[in-house]
């Protein structure tokens, strides 16, 4: 299996799902990682706003920035290489790059579901 990174910018918190008015997109592209890693895929996920270090310390992340600049985040890596940019993969995107080489991948993707409780997707405080 594949190992996935996510930069992303400036959040909140760790996933950006909390606070009164949180994006679809993020409690979508949240529930999608917390599938991936029942799937047993390993996956990683940093916020420019805590982790700077983890973008300065990364160099396809750092080439990236120094071009586009955060306004491009976020960025996906697949094994260290740049996947896409710029907008939030899909669940049917993250199952083939997460399957290993010839494995058949789309098919099994589950139905989506929204995360549990609250705030930052029921763990931890905002």
């Amino acid at each position: 299996m594949s190992t996935i990174a996510v930069f992303e910018p400036a959040l909140c918190c760790s996933t950006g799902v909390c606070g009164p008015d949180v994006p679809q997109e993020l409690v979508t592209f949240s529930a999608d990682l917390d599938w991936l890693r029942d799937q047993g895929v390993s996956v990683s996920r940093f916020n420019l706003a805590s982790e700077p270090g983890e973008f300065a310390g990364t160099p396809a992340v750092l080439d990236f920035l120094q071009v586009s600049g955060s306004e491009g985040l976020p960025l996906i890596l697949v094994d260290g290489t740049i996947a896409m940019a710029g907008r939030y993969p899909s669940r049917t995107e993250l199952a083939r790059w997460a399957a290993p080489s010839g494995a058949a991948t789309a098919r099994t993707v589950l139905p989506m579901a929204g995360p549990a409780g609250g705030c930052c997707g029921g763990g931890g405080s905002c």
